[in-house]
């Protein structure tokens, strides 16, 4: 968005962003949805984690998937398609990882938001909770 002085405002996410590993294999444990062109994965924070008040978020973009340019290019198409998804309510306690796969790169925008919608609802028809596929619990 161009403000009237010619600077360009940035839309502040509603999430934060996954950035350990330990947080990405936490999460891969957790519940699953598919899409054409991700694979969204959800798991319940623990009670010692839930003092941060928004979902946190990781992509996920191999190296099977293209060279460096093309996984950028999807993380960036991933990222503002999770902004551009509206009708999304991630729970605040929970985090959430985007699996890419290759047609993330080539799917039509609006076909990438209304995947991401879809992957969230389905996630969201049952919560996930901190022992969902957690073969330690």
């Amino acid at each position: 968005m161009v403000t009237d002085a010619g600077r360009t405002e940035t839309k502040v996410p509603a999430w934060t962003r996954l950035r350990r590993r330990a947080d990405f294999q936490r999460v891969a444990r957790g519940r699953r949805a598919q899409a054409e062109s991700f694979a969204l994965q959800a798991r319940a924070r623990a009670e010692a984690e839930v003092g941060q008040a928004r979902p946190r978020v990781g992509f996920t973009v191999t190296r099977k998937i293209g060279g460096a340019v093309e996984r950028n290019r999807i993380r960036r198409r991933l990222k503002a398609a999770l902004v551009a998804a509206s009708a999304i309510a991630p729970n605040a306690d929970s985090d959430y990882v985007l699996v890419a796969r290759r047609p993330a790169l080539t799917r039509r925008f609006a076909a990438l938001v209304a995947d991401v919608e879809r992957a969230f609802a389905q996630i969201g028809r049952a919560r996930p909770t901190a022992t969902d596929r957690d073969p330690r619990s």
